[in-house]
């Protein structure tokens, strides 16, 4: 792994976590973070939007945030859901006790624990995201996160990360800079993005993991792909009872 980010560290001091997650949110909304996961959702949620004049109400669906942080981004396909007639009802897994926390102040449900051990069977879920979770990860674990995720969910999987890049990276330290973003933030945020991409390198994860996707490239050195599982497709491995333990 390339350098190390406070966020890589679930005992990291608690204010110094509250502080990079509402500058990360900050980011998200700023450099595309956000939009990149929500655009590539809102296709799916017209597909569940009822008929106008047919007197049904919307779908229900169940949302899984893997590493969700504060919560912001699922909070805001929430938002847009409701907008296309979906009752999107999201939950969040953190390793981090602090982000866990923060996300369930701003009124999301978490499970507390790793996204290595994720505590859901197989095709438990309408939707999963991540974002910006795999460059924390080795390569060959960010493979088996891909084929984990591929299993729980039943209509789509979205994932999102920053596409590496020079420009990027002096780009993002800069604006961060004149934010005023906290130190450790633009440290974090340039170690990020030297942990990132290339499309080559995101659809290669995507075929080892054996998903039908590939990845495409998004305003704000952002990264998704997006897709929706085989129905038949499984995890092999045991069903877990969902425990929150925070």
């Amino acid at each position: 792994m390339i350098g190390r980010e406070l966020l890589d560290d679930p005992r990291a001091d608690p204010a110094a976590v509250r502080c990079e997650l509402h500058d990360i949110g900050r980011l998200n909304v700023l450099f595309g973070g956000t939009r990149a996961v929500v655009r590539e959702l809102e296709q799916f949620f017209d597909m569940g939007k009822p008929e106008a004049g047919s007197g049904k109400s919307g779908a229900s669906w169940t949302l899984l945030d893997v590493g969700t942080g504060s919560g912001d981004i699922a909070i805001a396909a929430a938002a847009v859901a409701r907008r296309c007639g979906v009752d999107l009802k999201p939950v969040g897994v953190e390793l981090n006790r602090t982000a866990a926390r923060l996300a369930r102040g701003n009124g999301m449900h978490v499970v507390l624990g790793d996204g290595n051990a994720l505590p859901f069977g197989p095709k438990s879920v309408d939707v999963v995201i991540a974002s910006q979770v795999l460059h924390h990860l080795p390569r060959e674990r960010a493979v088996r996160w891909i084929a984990t995720v591929d299993g729980l969910a039943r209509r789509v999987v979205v994932l999102a990360d920053l596409r590496r890049s020079g420009v990027a990276i002096v780009g993002v330290w800069a604006a961060a800079l004149g934010l005023r973003m906290s130190r450790v933030t633009r440290h974090d945020a340039v170690v990020s993005l030297r942990r990132g991409y290339t499309k080559r390198e995101f659809d290669g994860m995507l075929r080892e993991a054996g998903v039908p996707a590939v990845a495409r490239c998004r305003p704000g050195f952002r990264i998704v792909a997006a897709w929706s599982p085989e129905a038949s497709s499984v995890v092999r491995r045991p069903l877990l009872r969902m425990t929150d333990n925070g």
